[in-house]
């Protein structure tokens, strides 16, 4: 299983995958509500060993953030879950100890040297090393970066149906808030400096955002949640248990799908292997990892 990865380049911009974790445990069935063996067999032998364990019916995925280096910019596109929280709701992401830190100062970044922090949503795996307990409190990871993100999802943490999920906002997000480090987008998206846009993707949360990058004449897109496995590729009718709105998210995933169609690559927040697809009408079913 990979951990590590190569650089992609994409015009101006050098991109580097920084993995928090691997997940090994989830059982495709679950997770895909729309699962069925038939639809699954003639793409297991692709997706085995790296995307599917030898059962056939547990996903292996990926949670990571991408460094992006651009026009002397440092980027973090999310930030994985973090260190030393407590997530009572899903052991797999409760109270872990990962080597992130350590990966991203391989690569060459220290916290410090980050300009900008993109987050596609805010869920537990995308936000968590946004902070980290320091002196008793947690405390923004990334003191020097602006943190990017839409509006609707801060303002979902304050409704009813977030309240379980509540400690996330508390201890990932509003610290960036007390520190006057955030810049909230509204339901449009919009530009952000270096070639960045926000796109609404909506479906798997509120004001969930895909972000697209154009440098160079070149262009890449990093999906978020608008998929969660290689298999949605396949399946691009499939939603996750994850998805909050199931027909908004089979039109973000619809949207996303078209523009890789259209040459660029497209950098997913949980695929495994590589983690970076492009459409390819010479591979199987069209896309063709990278």
């Amino acid at each position: 299983m990979t951990t590590e990865s190569t650089s992609y380049r994409v015009g101006n911009a050098r991109i580097t995958r920084i993995t928090d974790r691997l997940l090994t445990t989830l059982r495709g069935p679950k997770v895909f509500p729309d699962w069925t063996e038939s639809a699954v067999t003639p793409w297991s032998d692709a997706m085995h060993p790296e995307m599917l364990s030898d059962d056939g019916q547990t996903l292996i995925m990926s949670v990571h953030s991408w460094l992006v280096r651009i026009d002397g910019l440092v980027v973090l596109v999310d930030t994985g879950i973090g260190n030393g929280k407590a997530r009572p709701f899903n052991r797999v992401f409760d109270q872990l100890n990962t080597g992130y830190l350590q990966r991203l100062a391989n690569a060459g970044v220290q916290p410090e040297d980050v300009d900008l922090v993109l987050l596609t949503h805010l869920h537990v795996d995308h936000v968590g090393w946004n902070t980290r307990y320091v002196d008793g409190r947690w405390q923004p990871t990334f003191p020097n970066a602006r943190h990017v993100y839409a509006q609707a999802e801060e303002d979902f943490y304050a409704t009813p149906a977030a309240a379980s999920r509540r400690m996330v906002f508390d201890d990932s997000v509003r610290p960036l808030i007390d520190a006057g480090l955030v810049h909230r987008l509204g339901d449009d998206g919009g530009e952000i400096e270096a070639g960045f846009r926000f796109h609404p993707t909506p479906g798997h949360s509120v004001g969930h955002m895909s972000i697209s990058l154009s440098s160079g004449g070149e262009n890449a897109l990093f999906g978020g949640d608008v998929m969660h496995h290689p298999l949605q590729l396949h399946h691009p009718d499939w939603n996750s248990v994850f998805c909050a709105d199931g027909a908004q998210a089979r039109r973000s995933r619809a949207w996303a799908l078209d523009a890789i169609g259209d040459g660029r690559l497209y950098f997913s927040s949980h695929f495994p292997g590589t983690s970076v697809v492009r459409a390819d009408a010479r591979a199987d079913g069209g896309w063709a990892f990278v």
